[in-house]
């Protein structure tokens, strides 16, 4: 794991973090294969509202960002809500 691959996992924390009631409950797997990485992301059930937000809008965002970051570096990233 390359310390590209963990900024993004932190970027990914360092978002989530603020929009949930529990942020000692946000825990992130990584994955990496090949050139693409997967991020799945855990939070507490009673905060997946507030992750996801109204039809999947904020949760489109959070990947849009994530995406981008990880285009400049080369990469391609799944991140996946759990």
């Amino acid at each position: 794991m390359t310390r590209e691959d963990l900024a993004m996992k932190e970027l990914l924390k360092t978002i989530v973090r603020p929009l949930v009631n529990n942020p000692e409950a946000v825990v992130i797997n990584q994955f990496n294969q090949g050139s693409t990485i997967v991020l799945e992301l855990k939070v507490d059930p009673s905060d997946m509202g507030k992750v996801i937000g109204k039809q999947g809008r904020r949760a489109q965002a959070i990947r849009a960002v994530v995406k981008a970051r990880a285009t400049l570096q080369g990469k391609r990233v799944i991140v996946d809500i759990v």
